[in-house]
């Protein structure tokens, strides 16, 4: 068996926490958004079943559209969050200090 790599026993450290927080803020804000969406997918297939069983694109029913729908959105808000991401990199600063010191 393979043994594990050994990792340095230097405590990690966040070279720029602004960008960590705002990257936190872009991904909870997200996360909320992709739960509404979630959430009414849910409520759908719970309280409305019937609703679900509609057609609604081309003859495919609610419930395969919203799910695809389901699965596109979250490429899209993954792209969304990368965009966000290098976004508040480019507006506090995206050089590391360890790239300061070369």
């Amino acid at each position: 068996m393979n043994s594990p790599t050994p990792r340095s026993s230097a405590p990690s450290h966040d070279d720029h926490p602004e960008i960590s927080a705002a990257n936190a803020r872009a991904g909870l804000v997200l996360f909320f958004i992709y739960l509404a969406i979630y959430a009414g997918f849910m409520g759908l297939a719970a309280f409305a079943p019937e609703a679900m069983g509609r057609s609604a694109v081309a003859g495919v029913n609610l419930a395969i559209t919203y799910g695809l729908g389901l699965i596109i959105g979250a490429f899209i808000i993954a792209a969304l969050y990368m965009a966000a991401c290098a976004r508040n990199a480019r507006l506090h600063g995206g050089q590391s200090k360890a790239e300061d010191r070369q």
